[in-house]
């Protein structure tokens, strides 16, 4: 499933003026080495016209066995989620990468707009664990806060009430107790609404807040602050040496973020696809 407005970024999107971004280049070895404790990534909007994704993924993971402790996937992994059955190759294809690399790390899956309805027999079935939004983890001295990213975009009233109805149990349950080709029906059509949606809003009012990045930070005291959702990826520097790191969205390259205890090892970066 998925909702309220297209993410899909474009050349010349705003919002990356105030932070750093890193320029494009292809992943030939692991950054950082054994100074990577945690990897981070989100919206690679995984489905079954983007195979070079998929592929892109599966190799990160690959690249991953014995280096990072802990793997982040922060949302809308796949296009759209339609119940733990989906039978889809790609869904399978998924399920397996993902079980492979709980084998040698600990794989950690939050909840995106597109894929909310990720349940406790898609974590069994992947050895992942689901983490609630937005979740605190120590990273060496460092509190870090992650998230989505979706719910700091406050100023996209209409956005937010859409997502307090698709994350309610009852909603969700009405649509679970559907067939599976249903569901797949209700999905396409809940698509086709998102891109008129965001077709019609301004690019700012998809972006975060930053009274409500502030509001979160300072609820869990966090030094750093990682998300994703609108594919607008950045350093961006807070004041009093808080940071908030916005990770990009898979197509045109893949992206990824390394963590180490250090923060002078954290790498934001987007390399070539297959």
């Amino acid at each position: 499933m998925d909702h309220a407005g297209t993410r899909r970024r474009r050349p010349g999107d705003p919002g990356n003026d105030a932070g750093e971004r890193p320029a494009l280049r292809r992943l030939t070895r692991w950054p950082g080495g054994s100074a990577v404790t945690a990897l981070f990534l989100s919206d690679l909007h995984i489905d079954e016209t983007v195979p070079h994704v998929q592929a892109g993924f599966e190799r990160v993971l690959t690249e991953a066995v014995g280096i990072a402790d802990d793997i982040y996937i922060l949302g809308d992994l796949v296009e759209v989620w339609v119940g733990d059955d989906d039978d889809a190759a790609t869904a399978n294809r998924l399920r397996g990468a993902l079980r492979a690399a709980s084998e040698h790390s600990r794989v950690h899956v939050m909840h995106g707009n597109r894929d909310f309805l990720f349940g406790d027999r898609f974590a069994e079935e992947t050895g992942v664990t689901l983490l609630a939004d937005p979740t605190c983890v120590q990273i060496g001295e460092r509190r870090v806060l992650l998230a989505h990213g979706d719910a700091f975009c406050t100023g996209d009233v209409e956005y937010q009430a859409m997502r307090r109805m698709f994350r309610s149990p009852d909603w969700q349950r009405s649509v679970l107790a559907r067939t599976l080709a249903e569901r797949r029906q209700l999905a396409a059509g809940l698509r086709a609404q998102s891109i008129a949606a965001g077709a019609n809003k301004a690019d700012g009012i998809m972006d975060v807040t930053a009274e409500a990045v502030a509001e979160a930070m300072a609820d869990h005291g966090a030094d750093l602050l990682v998300h994703g959702h609108t594919h607008r990826p950045a350093i961006h520097q807070l004041g009093d040496g808080k940071r908030r790191i916005v990770l990009g969205d898979w197509g045109r390259c893949g992206w990824t973020l390394h963590l180490g205890e250090d923060p002078s090892d954290d790498r934001l970066l987007c390399f070539g696809l297959p």
